[in-house]
């Protein structure tokens, strides 16, 4: 499959926009990126909002500040029996340090809740293919980084597709969200906290 990227990135031209040395450098890292590994390039001052796309086939997460590629890494999503499910979410919650209300009290460090089914990002091991109970597991140092810019009511796509062109946010792999989710999710008082469990 990573070979397949690479021929396409190698023969298509790149698209003008957002086009810049850095989300060039994230991009072609992509194709030989290993189990753990991960490029983050984000700059706050150049504005926009932070969006997710994760895709579940390529086990990959692509950062995006507005429609500019800030971030890609190796992830880990749902085993056969546990998949991830496919969709779109915000972000519920957010703790620096969870643990687990359904798995034996195991670590989730940097976690963001997008259901409250029980899946959330959070940092965690990655060994090169679908591992977790469908959550979708980042390397510690990109989860930190995450955290730190995302916000409640952050959008979250997980799709079923391999992305050609990660350096283009796919149209179609984030809602476009006005005020209305992030008002909700500030009336409740719990869900960014300093750590504990979730209910």
């Amino acid at each position: 499959m990573r070979l397949s990227l690479a021929l396409i990135l190698s023969v298509l031209p790149c698209p003008a926009m957002a086009q810049d040395a850095d989300t060039l450098a994230i991009e072609r890292a992509v194709l030989t990126m290993r189990p753990g590994d991960h490029r983050w390039a984000d700059d706050p001052a150049q504005g926009g909002e932070i969006s997710m796309v994760v895709s579940v086939p390529m086990q990959m997460a692509f950062v995006y500040r507005g429609d500019r590629l800030v971030g890609a890494s190796t992830v880990s999503t749902g085993k056969p029996g546990k998949r991830t499910p496919i969709g779109e979410y915000v972000i519920l919650q957010k703790r620096p340090f969870h643990r687990s209300n359904l798995y034996n009290n195991a670590p989730m460090p940097f976690m963001q809740r997008l259901t409250w089914g029980g899946v959330a990002l959070h940092a965690g091991s990655l060994p090169g293919y679908p591992a977790s109970h469908g959550c979708i597991r980042i390397p510690t140092p990109f989860a930190r980084a995450l955290f730190q810019v995302t916000r409640l009511g952050g959008q979250v796509a997980v799709v079923n597709e391999v992305i050609a062109f990660p350096a283009r946010r796919p149209a179609d792999a984030a809602p476009v969200l006005d005020g209305t989710i992030a008002g909700m999710l500030a009336a409740r008082d719990d869900r960014v906290s300093g750590g504990g469990r979730a209910r």
